[in-house]
């Protein structure tokens, strides 16, 4: 069925295989809002999955196989939507695509749902979601407004997504992943950064860039590109953004004052001192800018861009504080690339420049951890302990010679541990403890509560 001849109102009813994914709960979140019949499968029960449920969705964490044609009420009314993520072996998944349902990824769903609105999309390696997260704050704050779906909890607003039936606009992550972004229709775009990843999926860094490139030509004539300042991509209306170095947004003289993180942004039609952003670090004073270069070609005003800077809260597990006291601070983040693990370490340390660091990392994957082998083990290395997880699979079966254990004995660090995710807890709730850090896109989430509890209890 092509996805450009199809009326997404010629449904009522949203089957999602593979309900419980971060970016998946958003769109189900969406067809709850339009008053859709939402069901779908999932793995496993998550905090997600039961969100879902108590807004109305029906969810069951069975392989249903055929038996799944008893959850859908009409063959012609129900959009099955799945994502890449789901083996293919997965029986739901195959039964509904043989029996010629109308099966569509998420990005396709995506990409029709936005067709009638200004897309403005947010692409990258690394800093996609708290972009556009912060993107859609900022114009959620201002009278603009915007729909938007995220790739992560938004702390401002407690969900993943947001509907707006005035606005024009609605702000998308762009996920790089199976090329699920070359379904997208943007009519501008914000990419953060091309550090190639999923190699499992493009094989080589040259075929990943071409990729970002392919999604750059899908920028709509009238829109434009915002891009990082090292982001080698062609556009005809392009305006790059960074911090101390040449760019059309250039941010500078990051500093810390009376409890607020502040720097200066010159771009070619203003210049502004003192903003605030309401998180810390390099990366994301970065993400900020990129956000001020899109807003205001757009036109939204500078004390809207002010106060939104300043009043966002982040995204959950992206540099979340869990515990922040003078004596411990826990902090969770999803990083799960070496690239984003140096950004975190490089925040805290600027942060708290005299406290021993510990980290608990799970590898995310077999595939990339093969594939940033030295780069793990060098980042891992720069914490002043280390606590190393089994990796966690997803989709993947394991590679010969590629385990934990195996970076275990890359890392250079002589205060390593190797550890089961049952064992985590006890295991730093005995030790004395300055900073902590959970690091990780698997199921490490898990034990943030239980460790937290332990932790204050101390």
């Amino acid at each position: 069925m092509s996805v450009n001849n199809q009326d997404i109102n010629s449904f009522n009813q949203a089957y999602f295989v593979g309900i419980g994914g971060i970016g998946m709960s958003a769109l189900a979140r969406y067809f709850l809002s339009k008053g859709w019949k939402v069901g779908g499968y999932d793995k496993t029960s998550s905090k997600l999955t039961e969100a879902l449920e108590s807004e109305g969705a029906s969810i069951h964490f069975e392989d249903l196989s055929e038996g799944v044609s008893k959850e859908i009420l009409s063959k012609e009314k129900t959009l099955i939507i799945y994502t890449p993520a789901i083996p293919k072996t997965m029986k739901e998944l195959i039964f509904l695509k043989e029996n010629n349902y109308a099966v569509f990824k998420r990005s396709e769903v995506l990409g029709m749902i936005t067709r009638d609105s200004k897309a403005l999309c947010v692409a990258g390696t690394h800093g996609k979601t708290t972009t556009s997260s912060l993107l859609a704050h900022i114009l959620n704050e201002s009278n603009v407004k915007c729909s938007a779906f995220l790739g992560g909890i938004s702390s401002n607003f407690n969900s993943n997504f947001i509907g707006s039936i005035e606005s024009e606009y609605t702000v998308i992550e762009a996920d790089e992943f199976d090329r699920s972004f070359l379904k997208l229709n943007p009519f501008a775009s914000i990419v953060t950064t091309t550090d190639a990843d999923h190699l499992d999926i493009y094989n080589d860094d040259a075929s990943f860039l071409q990729s970002f490139q392919d999604y750059a030509d899908l920028i709509d004539k009238n829109g434009f590109l915002i891009h990082q300042a090292n982001v080698k991509l062609q556009q005809r209306n392009s305006i790059s953004y960074g911090m101390n170095c040449e760019a059309d947004y250039t941010g500078s003289n990051e500093r810390f004052l009376n409890g607020e993180y502040l720097i200066d942004i010159e771009a070619p039609n203003f210049n502004w001192k003192n903003v605030v952003l309401g998180l810390p670090g390099t990366h994301n004073a970065e993400n900020a800018l990129g956000c001020v270069a899109l807003l205001n070609q757009i036109g939204i005003k500078e004390d809207e861009i002010r106060k939104g800077l300043a009043s966002f809260l982040g995204v959950k597990r992206r540099f979340e504080y869990q515990i922040r006291t003078s004596d411990l601070v826990f902090i969770d983040d999803y990083a799960h690339h070496p690239t984003e693990i140096e950004a975190l370490i490089n925040a805290v340390k600027k942060l708290y420049p005299s406290k021993k660091i510990t980290g608990i990392f799970q590898p995310h994957l077999f595939s990339r951890t093969r594939d940033f082998f030295d780069a793990f083990a060098t980042q891992l290395g720069r914490l002043d302990e280390i606590i190393l997880l089994p990796i966690y699979p997803a989709r993947e079966e394991p590679i010969e010679g590629i385990s934990s254990d195996t970076l275990y004995k890359a890392i250079s660090s002589t205060n390593k541990h190797l550890l089961a995710s049952n064992d985590v807890v006890d295991f730093i709730s005995s030790r004395e403890n300055e900073i902590v850090l959970t690091i990780g896109a698997g199921d490490i989430d898990r034990i943030i509560e239980p460790l937290k509890i332990k932790l204050e209890e101390r």
